[in-house]
């Protein structure tokens, strides 16, 4: 062992011999340290300086006028993004931006065209259209600029929808309020209309009552009328008869007295019913009138149409004129009775002394006969007025029926109409005022994006750092062999011992690559102040990995000398593109992904990521594991290629390098 310290310090010794040798070594130590220090200073958090990048906002936008109220909606977006200050907002001409873009002075501009507004608008039209937001990019000046141009207008877009959509649900939840409103005073007004409904129906029954009790009034005067009709015709007969025996008058005096006193009882009794009749066909005629109004009223107060309230109060005229013209003859008749009734008491009384006047009696007979037929017309006529006005009063009574009935059908009709309205009403939720602008707020945006993550590296360049601390490593490893001799001949010839000639030649690097390792590790989590969750286990990782890169470079120059150094930037730049370090290694293509699972380097990044950002210790100890084999697995071949050496050489042993 004590050999193989003797080897490493000969090495230290011939590095350190000279001014410049000691300028070289030093030199290309710092080289891992300049690489993977300024690039990740220059990135260390590049998001949080994006309102330096220049941008141009064009507001070509004219606005537009709605109720009377013109609004620019251009403005407001333009003094919300410049309010933000995520990029260097410039407002500017048209012309401007496009001079800007095209020689670099905006990386990208964004402009809203003149009508911006009236499409955002257009959604309450029948023509509506989307409104545009053009972007205006140059990958002459930055394609990343381009990207993040595309983002902003994604991000701009996405905005203008949320104040969009605000407006709608705001305009669509007052508008529903107002239904609301709407439909509880229509199902207020609908309750007063099925009240007013219940009152017509109420007082159509007891109008159709009247009614019918006027036609049982207008049958009984019917049969009264026919009564007097018979009687009349029974007294025009017994006039007419008595007209024919007046010859044997003077015999039959007697005979004629009690005739007469028995005529004049019934026509007593027949004017008693007369005047009945009288009273009772003036009582309905007064009671016309009052009964017209009551309709009129009723008809007004559920509602019914105009044309059909006059169609059913002419109906009623009709019979009402009807009633009229009975009634004038009812009491003409009536008077007749009356006069019958006088005359009959008169023939009675006269009856004693007719005999004494014959003569003229036979006259006053004649005078009778004529006054009887004529008592008997009125009375066929009064009868037939009183079938007419029982018909009309029937017609009546069936129309009245029929108003009820369909004052019933209203009724429950409304019925069914208020409560419509209600339940309507009553699904419509009664919001307030702020009420509807916080759901407009929430319709506008319905979703929060609430993240969480199981590990943070907390800022861009932090999330670079494992990929470029593991590819400066092996960059300073490389370096290292530019000036480092990966064995040593005079060892080889004199010790025959492959093994520690092999564990020299790679602890020189190696313990090299450690204190690279140790300063780009201050760097990282000093100068730059990136967080690192298990220091201790970072740094173990940066070592492992620059010990591990360290034993394969050496087996790359034990085996194929310049050659192999040359393949060791190769490898590098394979390594460079299939770590995965900045996008994720499954969006490589097929042949470079499937290289990623080999590749030392990879491991090296996975592993750092798990114990900068605190993952999870197994995986990381899971790329130690890995890491370990692949350092033992270089060496071991760096030993077989060291056995050979001691054993024999070869011709191209002795040909001079093809690189150096």
């Amino acid at each position: 062992m004590l050999k193989v310290f003797a080897m490493i310090r000969a090495e230290f010794a011939r590095l350190w011999a000279t001014p410049m040798s000691r300028l070289a070594f030093l030199a290309l130590m710092i080289v891992p340290l300049l690489y993977g220090g300024l690039y990740l200073w220059a990135n260390q958090n590049p998001y949080d300086r994006l309102d330096r990048i220049p941008v141009a906002l064009v507001v070509a936008d004219t606005g537009v006028t709605q109720n009377g109220k013109t609004t620019h909606f251009g403005d407001d977006v333009a003094d919300n993004l410049i309010k933000d200050g995520t990029f260097a907002w410039q407002r500017v001409s048209e012309a401007e931006a496009k001079r800007g873009v095209e020689n670099g002075d905006f990386d990208f501009s964004l402009t809203l065209p003149k009508d911006f507004s009236e499409a955002l608008a257009s959604s309450q039209t029948d023509a509506p259209r989307q409104a545009e937001v053009i972007l205006t990019t140059n990958d002459a000046n930055s394609y990343l600029a381009t990207t993040i141009g595309t983002q902003a207008a994604k991000t701009v877009q996405t905005q203008i929808v949320a104040t969009v959509n605000k407006q709608a649900a705001q305009t669509f939840l007052d508008g529903l309020a107002k239904i609301r409103g709407n439909l509880v005073e229509a199902a207020d007004g609908g309750t007063k209309l099925t009240d007013g409904a219940q009152t017509a129906r109420e007082g159509a029954d007891a109008l159709a009552q009247g009614a019918g009790q006027a036609r049982d009034g207008a049958g009984e005067l019917g049969t009264g009328l026919n009564s007097l009709r018979d009687g009349s015709q029974t007294l025009a007969g017994g006039l007419d008869t008595l007209r024919n025996q007046t010859a044997q008058l003077p015999d039959q005096t007697r005979k004629l007295a009690d005739g007469a006193a028995q005529v004049a009882a019934g026509n007593g009794k027949i004017a008693q019913v007369g005047d009945e009749v009288a009273k009772a066909s003036t009582d309905l005629i007064n009671q016309i009138p009052d009964a017209r109004a009551k309709i009129a009223a009723d008809l007004a107060s559920a509602g019914v149409p105009a044309d059909a309230a006059q169609r059913i109060l002419s109906e009623f005229d009709r019979v009402g004129g009807l009633a009229t013209d009975s009634n004038s003859k009812v009491q003409g008749v009536v008077g007749q009775l009356d006069q019958l009734s006088t005359g009959s008491s008169a023939l009675a009384a006269g009856s004693k002394t007719l005999a004494d006047a014959t003569p003229q009696l036979a006259g006053g007979i004649g005078q009778l006969a004529d006054g009887a037929g004529t008592l008997r017309d009125g009375a066929v006529r009064a009868a037939d007025a009183a079938g007419t006005l029982r018909s009309g009063l029937d017609t009546l009574t069936d129309k009245l029926g029929e108003l009820g009935g369909g004052l019933t059908t209203l009724h429950g009709g409304l019925g069914t109409l208020t409560s419509g309205l209600s339940d309507g009403a009553q699904q419509i939720p009664d919001a307030s005022i702020t009420l509807r602008t916080e759901q407009a707020k929430n319709i506008s945006n319905p979703v929060n994006l609430h993240s969480t993550a199981v590990t943070s590296a907390g800022t861009y360049g932090a999330g670079l750092a494992p990929f470029f601390v593991s590819l400066a490593g092996w960059i300073g490893i490389y370096a290292l062999f530019l000036i480092l001799k990966p064995f040593s001949r005079r060892a080889i010839t004199a010790l025959h011992s492959p093994i520690k000639i092999t564990i020299a030649g790679w602890m020189t690097p190696a313990i090299l690559g450690a204190i690279q390792m140790i300063a780009l590790f201050g760097i990282v989590a000093g100068t730059l102040g990136f967080q690192v969750s298990n220091p201790v286990g970072a740094y173990g990782m940066m070592a492992l990995a620059s010990v591990t890169f360290a034993a394969i470079i050496l087996a790359l120059n034990v085996w194929l000398g310049s050659v192999g150094q040359f393949l060791g930037l190769v490898l590098m730049v394979i390594q460079l593109v299939t770590a995965g370090g900045t996008f994720p290694w499954q969006t490589l293509p097929a042949p470079l992904a499937w290289l990623h699972h080999f590749l030392p380097m990879s491991f090296a990044v996975d592993g750092m990521r798990q114990l900068m950002y605190g993952g999870n210790l197994e995986a990381a100890g899971h790329d130690a594991i890995v890491l370990a084999l692949i350092a033992l697995g270089a060496l071991v071949i760096s030993a077989l290629g060291v056995t050979r050496m001691t054993h024999y050489r070869t011709l191209r042993d002795l040909q001079p390098s093809l690189i150096g």
